[in-house]
């Protein structure tokens, strides 16, 4: 896969950098990732995948900019409100670099086409704020074997994790919390979206490039009023019902 001249200055700091380097950024161009969720936390990933030279991203989200979205949604501006999220941030991310292909696609992701969706991609990104399309995205990922970069914030704290199979998002979140809140009703810092948006983006280019250790069975946790930042394994649930082993048959069973 060659490049163009100006994609050799565009990506020189990349370039140059022995853990991405000319086979690394290759990578990147050859590479399909799917964000699910234009918001708080797919708006700067997906700045800084396009500017990473991802060659083609996918955007979807059914909602409409709106004014209190400005507060973190950074890829959108106030002539924005109203537009549909995924065309806006398309014309965007097309502005800042036009050797990225830009899919929007305007819908609800559930689980009736989560896998549709997911198949095509090479590694799908999750910013979303409700567990069914979390949990819907977290099967899809799973069944067509997709890493899944998910991320989520509220308040002052967010976190990050990577999953590639086994342990999957349900083993950590295994049910619905009862006490499930979301930022619309409790609040977040503007800002903490862009620290976890770009930590997404981060390990996603990890993933792609093969560099560092990226965040596979493992949960960043950012606490912003503290300035803490802890790491904690997840391991895998035998009993997940979405990546758990099949239960053997007993004479019960018969």
């Amino acid at each position: 896969m060659e490049f163009s001249d100006a994609e050799v200055e565009r990506y020189a700091r990349h370039l140059v950098l022995r853990e991405v380097g000319g086979p690394g950024q290759q990578r990147l161009k050859a590479a399909h990732v799917l964000i699910v969720g234009a918001g708080g936390l797919g708006a700067p990933a997906s700045l800084y995948l396009a500017a990473a030279g991802v060659g083609q991203v996918t955007l979807v989200d059914p909602d409409a900019a709106d004014l209190s979205n400005l507060q973190r949604q950074v890829i959108y501006r106030p002539s924005d409100v109203g537009t549909a999220k995924v065309e806006a941030a398309a014309a965007a991310l097309s502005a800042l670099n036009p050797h990225v292909k830009i899919n929007p696609v305007r819908l609800a992701l559930d689980s009736t086409n989560a896998g549709t969706l997911i198949a095509g991609a090479d590694l799908v990104l999750d910013g979303t704020d409700d567990f069914a399309t979390r949990f819907a995205v977290n099967a899809a990922c799973v069944a067509h074997g997709k890493p899944l970069v998910s991320g989520a914030i509220g308040r002052w704290t967010g976190q990050v994790g990577v999953f590639t199979g086994q342990p999957c998002y349900q083993c950590l979140v295994p049910a619905i919390p009862p006490d499930a809140e979301t930022c619309a009703a409790v609040g977040v810092i503007g800002a903490l979206a862009g620290v976890i948006g770009s930590m997404m983006a981060l390990e996603a280019i990890k993933v792609i490039t093969g560099a560092g250790e990226p965040l596979e069975g493992r949960l960043l946790i950012y606490d912003g009023l503290a300035a803490e930042t802890r790491t904690v394994r997840i391991g895998a649930d035998p009993g997940c019902s979405v990546c758990g082993a099949p239960r053997p048959k007993t004479t019960a069973d018969l």
